[in-house]
């Protein structure tokens, strides 16, 4: 970490007034770059999508499994269709049941040709926004409601993160108000680390009890749902893949959909009284501040940064699908240990588990299809 970095992060534990010499320093910069961006993605229109992931195993040592998940969410901002799959093994569909995550699932004999799986599912997403102004009816019962708000092996709620979630929510008396405290907490104290691999392990404990607050899209909105929960907010990551470029020319926050490796991504939701569920999405602040544009932006009044940062609390951009919500994940007939979460394929050859963050060892590819009426 840069000296510079490093003098950032302590200044943005304590405060994040705009008022220190390197927010000025951004200040200056955001005055060299008056043009505002746009984003500002609300609800419309539905869009179609037909997402297939192709696996094939070129070096099987043994009995070969492979994981594939399905899209598993119903909701006013997704719709998840049928899946139909092509494969030299035997599968078959399945549900986690915890958390309702459903996949693929397909074993392969030891001999017999290169394993290989196909699976296409067809999907409608759109736009997401809240409008906090204005009150609406929760369908969620007390029981489902505690359901997000439990710990699991990455999102402890005691110790250090009951302590920082009771921290940044220090002076807010309503949901709203605590859901806003720890978004901005989350992106004035971390930041994206380019370096970590895929979207990153999401173990909060361990970044906050260590103070390296750097991590990709599962560890920086993992930290917004855990303090959440720590403060007594229902929350949950929704784990998912971008499958569009952004119609707001926002290069980082947009999906090739000729080649989906590496554009999986982790968002968030809290349930705020009066309000229901509602989008976040801190860690693509963070990935808007430091890759959008040649230098590492340090302050959300950037004109690129701003209308994000304003629009990702309580906003997404439809070019996205989910996959599920799940956590702890044990895969079914799986020899190797469970998932913290389940976003990309997985595979078993010989016993051994394959590297899911590395696609061209794995071999499996990725491509969405926009649907046209």
């Amino acid at each position: 970490m840069t000296p510079d970095r490093r003098r950032f992060l302590q200044r943005a534990a304590t405060s994040v007034a705009a008022a220190s010499p390197l927010f000025q320093t951004a200040g200056a910069l955001a005055q060299a770059h008056p043009a505002q961006r746009a984003f500002n993605p609300q609800p419309g229109a539905w869009r179609t999508f037909d997402v297939t992931t192709r696996v094939d195993i070129e070096l099987p040592r043994g009995a070969t499994q492979v994981w594939l998940p399905l899209p598993s969410i119903e909701s006013d901002w997704q719709k998840s269709f049928t899946s139909d799959f092509r494969t030299n093994g035997n599968a078959r569909l399945t549900e986690e049941r915890h958390y309702g995550a459903r996949m693929l699932h397909v074993t392969f004999a030891e001999a017999g040709a290169t394993p290989y799986v196909e699976l296409t599912s067809r999907v409608q997403t759109r736009n997401r926004a809240a409008d906090l102004s204005q009150k609406t009816a929760s369908t969620e019962d007390a029981a489902s409601l505690r359901f997000w708000t439990r710990p699991t092996a990455l999102l402890p709620t005691d110790g250090i993160v009951r302590e920082t979630a009771l921290k940044a929510t220090r002076g807010a008396r309503t949901d709203v108000e605590k859901a806003r405290q720890i978004y901005d907490w989350v992106v004035a104290n971390t930041y994206r680390e380019p370096k970590v691999r895929g979207c990153g392990e999401g173990d909060i404990k361990t970044m906050l009890e260590t103070g390296n607050l750097g991590g990709k899209c599962a560890d920086l909105n993992a930290i917004f749902v855990g303090l959440c929960r720590a403060a007594g907010l229902p929350a949950r990551d929704v784990y998912g893949i971008r499958l569009a470029p952004s119609a707001f020319g926002y290069k980082e926050l947009s999906g090739n959909p000729a080649s989906l490796k590496g554009a999986q991504h982790c968002r968030a939701e809290v349930h705020l009284a009066g309000h229901g569920w509602v989008a976040m999405d801190p860690a693509d602040v963070a990935k808007v501040m430091r890759l959008e544009t040649p230098e590492w932006i340090k302050t959300t009044q950037h004109p690129v940064v701003t209308p994000v940062n304003r629009a990702l609390f309580g906003g997404w951009e439809g070019n996205w699908m989910a996959w599920n919500m799940a956590h702890d994940v044990k895969l079914p007939q799986a020899q190797g240990p469970q998932l913290g979460f389940f976003m990309y394929p997985v595979g078993e050859t010989g016993g051994q588990r394959l590297d899911s963050y590395a696609p061209d060892d794995f071999k499996y590819q990725i491509t969405a299809r926009e649907i046209k009426a």
